[in-house]
């Protein structure tokens, strides 16, 4: 007889927990408040200068020295006392000495030592950035850095672009005299443009707008099309057909423009396009 096979034992497995992993959420930057730095410090007046000015260093009711503070929701009155380290009276005690802010020649300069007058002219004086304002050769440099880059940028542009969008652009500022320029011409002065006025270029160099326009202008010195005497109305200058209506207080060649990406603007571009070659 076959031996009978013992039975399997059975096996109990616990219940398994489901693991979920918990993902760290990351916390909000806050932005970083820029440090106050301790050096010397010049501050320039706004403008064509007197030998002397002289701004106020203390408030009274004729001129009010006073400093809204964000955080705490209040005016507070700010002085310049030369004993004092806080230009806040507030934060002021025992005999102020009040000092004088006298500007000569146009300019102030302040010793990192006076920190109380830097900071009042700083960061709290009302008259800031209207009569005066803090010279800082960091910053002059980065604007004129900015400008350069940007008068670069246009000057080569000017230098590849083509005839057409450069008499394009060019009739912007100088109208139809373009008209009779050689192309040397609109090469030189494109470049002159593109050297004063970097970012009025850069703009038109890159508005479709403009070609468009140069095109309508073109056209109606050929005598394609005629502006009326009124400049409100378009009209072929072979049979008077009314084309467009300018809107009011618009620049018909402007108008012209963006009549000519409409639907029915569309055909009479390409006939005028056509009339033009």
């Amino acid at each position: 007889m076959a031996a009978k096979k013992a039975p399997a034992k059975k096996v109990e497995v616990a219940p398994q927990q489901e693991v979920v992993a918990k993902v760290a959420t990351p916390k909000k930057q806050e932005p970083v408040k820029p440090t106050w730095e301790i050096k010397d410090r010049m501050y320039i007046v706004v403008g064509q200068a007197p030998l002397t000015l002289t701004i106020s260093s203390k408030h009274t009711s004729r001129h009010p020295l006073l400093y809204f503070d964000k955080e705490k929701g209040l005016q507070r009155e700010i002085r310049y006392a030369t004993n004092q380290n806080s230009p806040f009276v507030d934060e002021q005690s025992g005999q102020a000495t009040l000092g004088h802010i006298m500007f000569k020649d146009g300019a102030l300069y302040v010793k990192k030592e006076q920190q109380n007058l830097q900071k009042l002219l700083s960061l709290y004086h009302p008259l800031l950035g209207n009569k005066y304002y803090e010279h800082n050769p960091v910053a002059i440099a980065e604007d004129e850095l900015e400008d350069l880059e940007i008068q670069i940028d246009a000057m080569i542009a000017a230098r590849t672009m083509d005839v057409d969008d450069a008499e394009a652009i060019l009739r912007v500022e100088l109208g139809s005299k373009v008209s009779g320029m050689t192309t040397k011409e609109l090469k030189r002065d494109l470049l002159l443009f593109a050297k004063r006025q970097p970012d009025l270029f850069m703009e038109l160099a890159n508005d479709d707008n403009v070609q468009l326009r140069n095109i309508a202008i073109k056209a109606s010195e050929m005598g394609i099309i005629k502006l009326s005497q009124d400049q409100r109305t378009f009209t072929w200058g072979s049979n008077g057909r009314k084309l467009m209506t300018v809107p009011f207080d618009e620049n018909p060649y402007s108008a012209m423009a963006a009549y000519f990406k409409t639907d029915e603007g569309v055909e009479v571009y390409r006939s005028v396009e056509k009339n033009l070659e």
